[in-house]
């Protein structure tokens, strides 16, 4: 089975920086999407940024240019390095997996069959 384990959130100041870290383990699809999610009261849950096996990226709009995802597959982790951080992104960050790339699992939350815990992130201003 696929465990995923956020870690990292907190506290920090708008323009602040906070790096987030899932630990991923159990992982076997021969192809996969790792994406991170977030989820504010009252809010429906988005997606933030996702990265498949080669690599590739895709950012929502809101995080281009602040937001970077990689994945050290020697430590079996994925990153979400935010800057800029805003009043808007203050949520619970969730790391989700999907089976098939990215392409076909886009934003679409029921193509993520794997999901963590999550980890909270607050903005104060």
């Amino acid at each position: 089975d696929v465990q995923l384990v956020e870690s990292g959130g907190g506290a920090v100041q708008a323009g602040g920086s906070l790096r987030l870290s899932c630990a991923v383990s159990g992982l076997t699809y021969t192809s996969y999407c790792l994406a991170w999610f977030r989820q504010a009261p009252g809010k429906e849950r988005e997606g933030v940024a996702r990265l498949d096996i080669m690599g590739g990226t895709w950012f929502a709009d809101s995080a281009k240019g602040r937001f970077t995802i990689a994945q050290d597959k020697g430590k079996n982790t994925l990153h979400l390095q935010m800057t800029t951080l805003e009043s808007e992104d203050p949520a619970t960050y969730y790391c989700a997996a999907a089976n098939g790339g990215c392409g076909r699992a886009g934003w679409t939350l029921r193509s993520y069959v794997d999901w963590g815990q999550g980890t909270q992130v607050t903005v104060s201003s």
